[in-house]
């Protein structure tokens, strides 16, 4: 059995597993077999070997999957997960060899925080999503949308009575629902129903953006007005991006909880490669996603966060473009 098959085994097993000694044997294997990260590590100087604890991996700017083509090893892609963007805008590309391993992991990673999604139906409003395609996300849902075996439809574009009316039938069938959808579409079913449709007990989780479409909006301004829309005590979030396989996820308060195969790192505001200093405030969130074995486990994403003893997590915001430190001109 060769190293990626072993890996992806060990991630969809039910016993647990040594994340620290995993993610170095992932960081190792990867070193040797993506070429993107190979030259990444030789430019900046690191030797693989000299590498002992996980604060000592150097991440993968974020920005290397719009430009570069990441990948572990030589494989035909079963599917590529592409960014939301504009035409003026390159998408990131995700090369993914088995669409299976990203069903299990965010499968698993759902369930350990919701429950069995046998017991949901999955309502999704993600309409810039559907429109332009190859989203990570979409394929996710649509999965969760099989697997509950529900008979309402689950995606939805723009057409919120019929959107409603699967709800109420879900609810009389005694079914939890679980109505996901980019923020701004969110905003626009709350506008219109102004709290005249009764969403008790709906677990609403947006999973951030307007994509465009209205203005950015901090996370508590955000959550109060879906709050008063649609007539919910807390508005659950999703954190994962095109480039991750993993998720996290917030119940409440925009405290975040990794998945299984996912942790995090905050990095030095000023100096990407420090990350001495866990008790830091703040700093740039890295990422550790075990499931991404066909691209680059280590991601250094333009998120800035505040990172708690027990390994949860907040988005406190974005880098702006020019303090985004390209590390890109390493690479050639």
């Amino acid at each position: 059995m060769d190293f990626k098959t072993q890996h992806a085994s060990l991630l969809c097993q039910q016993e647990p597993f040594d994340f620290d000694s995993t993610a170095l044997a992932l960081f190792r294997f990867q070193a040797q077999h993506n070429p993107i990260y190979k030259n990444y590590l030789q430019n900046l100087h690191v030797n693989p070997a000299e590498v002992k604890v996980l604060e000592q991996i150097p991440f993968l700017p974020i920005e290397f999957f719009k430009e570069q083509q990441v990948v572990t090893g030589e494989f035909k892609p079963e599917v590529i997960f592409y960014s939301s963007g504009t035409t003026r805008q390159a998408r990131s590309r995700h090369l993914v060899s088995s669409l299976s391993l990203y069903h299990q992991v965010s499968e698993r990673i759902f369930e350990h925080f919701y429950g069995p999604l046998q017991e949901y139906v999955v309502l999704a409003l993600l309409p810039s999503y559907l429109e332009q395609g190859g989203s990570s996300l979409v394929a996710m849902v649509a999965h969760f949308v099989k697997r509950t075996g529900q008979q309402e439809e689950g995606f939805y574009l723009r057409n919120h009575g019929q959107l409603l009316q699967a709800l109420r039938q879900a609810r009389g069938r005694g079914k939890k629902v679980l109505l996901i959808g980019v923020s701004y579409a969110l905003l626009d079913l709350g506008e219109e129903l102004r709290g005249q449709e009764d969403f008790a007990g709906v677990t609403v989780m947006e999973t951030g953006g307007m994509k465009g479409r209205r203005r950015e909006m901090i996370r508590e301004e955000l959550h109060a007005q879906l709050k008063q829309g649609l007539g919910v005590p807390a508005i659950h979030s999703e954190y994962g991006m095109t480039e991750l396989l993993s998720q996290g996820y917030s119940q409440g308060e925009g405290i975040f909880r990794p998945g299984y195969t996912m942790r995090i790192l905050l990095r030095d505001l000023n100096d990407p490669f420090d990350m001495s200093n866990s008790a830091r405030s703040s700093g740039g969130i890295n990422v550790i996603d075990l499931a991404n074995v066909d691209s680059c486990a280590f991601i250094e994403t333009k998120d800035i966060g505040r990172l708690h003893p027990d390994g949860s997590f907040e988005v406190l915001g974005r880098f702006d473009n020019s303090d985004i430190r390209g590390c890109n001109l390493l690479v050639s």
